[in-house]
């Protein structure tokens, strides 16, 4: 498999909110699922590191970001919604 295929996801959180933690199982199930082996998801938990959240312009949290590959996508909320993370992420386009 081609590393030119892996999704990069990153997911910004606030802490260990239940919201954060169901964000966090929601997407590892549904890359799981969707893309073995062809996914890398990053944790980034903004209360230790709240610049980033400015930089990285997150405005509400938990965030979803694809940023591979590009165009960078995102999207919020605990991703309970699985076919509205496929689509809007783009997941299944391969």
């Amino acid at each position: 498999m081609m590393d030119a295929k892996k999704k990069k996801l990153t997911l910004y959180v606030a802490g260990q909110t239940p919201k954060s933690l169901a964000a966090i199982s929601n997407l590892e199930r549904i890359c799981e699922e969707h893309l073995p082996g062809r996914y890398e998801i990053e944790v980034i938990d903004l209360r230790q590191n709240p610049r980033l959240a400015r930089e990285h312009d997150i405005v509400a949290i938990p965030t979803l970001v694809r940023e591979l590959p590009v165009p960078l996508r995102k999207i919020i909320g605990d991703l309970s919604d699985e076919q509205k993370v496929l689509v809007n992420l783009r997941l299944q386009d391969e």
